[in-house]
Parts: C-alpha cells; structure tokens; sequence
C-alpha cells in the first residue's frame, strides 16, 4: 500500500483528489493539509510514501515544501501538482527535489500512475510541460533585477525596496529601468507582470 499526502489550499480540490485516489486498491491517503507548513508537519506525523503538493499555497509554497520534505523526510517523494506551470517552475521544482511535476488539468487516472512512479523511484514530467520548457526563452533579467522587481510588485516606494534590499534609491531605480528595458514595457507593473506571467518571479 502506497501511503499518500494531499496538501492544496483549495478543500474541494483536496476532497476530489481524495476521492479519485480512494478508488484505487493500492493508495491510502493517510493526511490532508491545507497549506505548506501544516503539510511538511503532516507529512513528519504520518511518513507517507508520496506527498502530492500544490505548487501555489499559503505560508510555505509547493517548491519550499518540496525541499523542506527532501531535508526531513528524505523517503517521501513529492509530486507538484499546479494549475500554472511555467517552464522557470519546472526547472525549479526539480531542483528543489520533486520527483513528479504535472498539471491540475490531467486525465484522472494519471495522477495514481504518477504516483506509483515515482513511488518506485521513477521521475515523471507532464511532456506538454517538458516540450515548453525545452523551448522557453531564458530569462533576460539578472537575479538582483528579479529580487527589486519582485519586491515593486505593490507599487512599492523606491526608498522602500532600497532599505529592503541595502541598495541605494538610485541603484534601485536602475534595475527597475533595465528591467523594464529589457522587458520592453512602459512601465514597473508591466514588467512585474509579464515576469510573473514567464513564471521568472
């Protein structure tokens, strides 16, 4: 028997992927959790075999459960379930340790097979996924560049990220500037959103 973890912060998305996982003779979903702390406690609690994580939750998000999970319970392997994979996510998810990476949207009876998979020490990629990935533009911006950008998202005042980062305000302002040239865009918020949107923040 096959000891399975949900966590996603959504409940129907939980109970239905509960009661799709139910139907099979070898799965026993033995924890459910709502966000990413309560899953990497839930998963020290019940030691399941698999642990089948969103990649979008509250308090800790799919891609740090999965490297928590890696350093405290080493056995488990994760599958990162998302309802948006960008081809920066899967490169990050299996770097963080995830062993299945597919989307929300698969056919039902995939995610049980994903599961005995990676179970068995296999990886598995959805391949729409992997194709995208394979032919993703790189990101153009450098890390200091995404970190300032990341931290402008709320329209945040210049002197704000500064302190937050310990750069100055007109260093902040220049990597705002290349982003946005870069990016080519008009302005901050445009260049937040299609960094976000390539899945590079």
């Amino acid at each position: 028997m096959i000891r399975v973890l949900l966590a996603d912060d959504e409940e129907m998305i939980r109970d239905a992927l509960a009661a799709l996982l139910g139907l099979e003779q070898d799965l026993d979903v033995v924890a459910r959790a709502a966000d990413g702390r309560e899953a990497v406690e839930a998963a020290r609690a019940h030691r399941p075999d698999v642990a089948v994580v969103d990649l979008q939750m509250p308090e800790l998000d799919g891609l740090e459960v999965t490297a928590e999970l890696a350093r405290v319970l080493p056995s488990c392997a994760v599958v990162i379930l998302t309802g948006r994979g960008r081809p920066p996510h899967l490169q990050q998810a299996l770097t963080a340790g995830a062993k299945g990476f597919l989307p929300k949207g698969s056919p039902g009876g995939t995610l049980a097979d994903v599961i005995r998979r990676v179970h068995n020490g296999s990886r598995y990629v959805d391949p729409a996924l992997a194709a995208d990935a394979l032919t993703a533009p790189p990101c153009p911006l450098t890390q200091r560049e995404l970190e300032v950008l990341r931290l402008a998202e709320f329209d945040t005042p210049v002197a704000t990220i500064a302190r937050r980062t310990s750069l100055s305000p007109g260093t902040v302002r220049n990597h705002l500037a290349a982003a946005v040239g870069k990016l080519d865009v008009t302005t901050r918020a445009e260049a937040f959103r299609v960094a976000r949107d390539n899945g590079w923040l």
